[in-house]
């Protein structure tokens, strides 16, 4: 797998998505396929062993809680497990707000249902690594071309690409009102010293070159990279990649495609791709990264494979579907 400035490889989906866009899949799912199934992106839920959550707003409870640090069971669920804790109905346009009875699930603390779970709702943007492989290995014979295609990362994940910052001192103004001197303690009163001494060199190096030039700030991928091409799509600009979806049917994909950060405690696993085809586009991956399932275009055969596979929760969608957060009637 590796970069590529050919950002024309991706001009075919260009011409078969919306723009402008119309409210359906088809803002970023390619028109013209035969079939098209949704894999609903996994959510988590965890309850407190032997007791209740606090209530929710309750400052003081939930600080009392957190100190004691009792045991909690947390695993995850499907969309159809969330629906049944919820009394409500499980379809392949189903919601998540509508599935927790909630028009804002994040307004009000995690929705909690009647035993006690409290719900994380599924990621956005990202298909969790085993589900990606589960995927792929469904993809992989069903093209001819399962070593070669596109592969297209949205451009706008945190520190993925390098980016000009503005030297100016705004941002030297931004670091909150200090406490009083005497409420540090020895230890603080020496940081404090060094950072006001650090922040005064700074302010003077700003006002004597207010005109300087903005710097580059480097990101996960080379600076090469950052400026080069990107695939244009409405709304969205991503990085494209050549490489062929049989990479991300072996577990170990995480550890070495370009883009994993290497940097940060712990090496988060890297975002999934956010589109994947093979060079003959006998199918489409899409995960748009405002969205909480995953998209597949292809024929009937590979839609009606993905829906069968226990791996997955899956269901087959009509063309022109809508997926917006009120599109889900059926739980209104």
């Amino acid at each position: 797998m590796e970069w590529t400035a050919d950002a024309a490889a991706g001009d075919w989906l260009r011409e078969r998505i919306d723009d402008p866009w119309r409210g359906t899949m088809h803002d970023v799912v390619p028109r013209g396929f035969a079939a098209y199934a949704r894999v609903f992106h996994p959510a988590v839920r965890e309850r407190p062993v032997g007791r209740s959550w606090p209530t929710e707003g309750d400052a003081t409870a939930w600080e009392a809680f957190l100190a004691e640090r009792p045991d909690v069971d947390a695993e995850r669920v499907t969309w159809a497990g969330v629906a049944a804790a919820f009394g409500r109905v499980m379809h392949p346009l189903a919601q998540w707000n509508r599935l927790v009875g909630a028009d804002d699930p994040y307004g009000g603390g995690a929705p909690r249902d009647a035993a006690g779970w409290r719900y994380e709702a599924p990621q956005e943007g990202r298909l969790e690594p085993g589900e990606l492989v589960a995927l792929a290995q469904i993809l992989q014979p069903r093209t001819t071309t399962p070593d070669a295609g596109g592969i297209a990362v949205w451009e706008g994940w945190g520190g993925l690409v390098g980016a000009e910052i503005d030297q100016t001192p705004t941002g030297l103004f931004t670091v909150g009102m200090p406490r009083r001197y005497a409420e540090y303690s020895e230890s603080d009163q020496t940081v404090d010293a060094r950072h006001r001494s650090v922040l005064y060199r700074s302010l003077k190096d700003v006002f004597n070159n207010p005109f300087r030039k903005p710097v580059w700030r480097t990101g996960v991928l080379s600076n090469d990279i950052s400026r080069g091409p990107r695939l244009e799509l409405p709304h969205r600009g991503h990085v494209l990649f050549q490489g062929g979806v049989a990479e991300f049917a072996d577990p170990d994909w995480v550890m070495r495609v370009p883009w994993r950060d290497m940097t940060t405690v712990g090496w988060p696993d890297p975002p999934s791709p956010s589109i994947i085809w093979p060079d003959d586009h006998a199918w489409a991956m899409v995960t748009e990264i405002d969205a909480d399932s995953t998209i597949v275009a292809g024929d009937i055969e590979l839609i009606e494979a993905i829906v069968a596979d226990p791996r997955l929760e899956a269901a087959s969608l009509p063309a022109d579907a809508a997926l917006s957060s009120d599109a889900d009637e059926v739980n209104r």
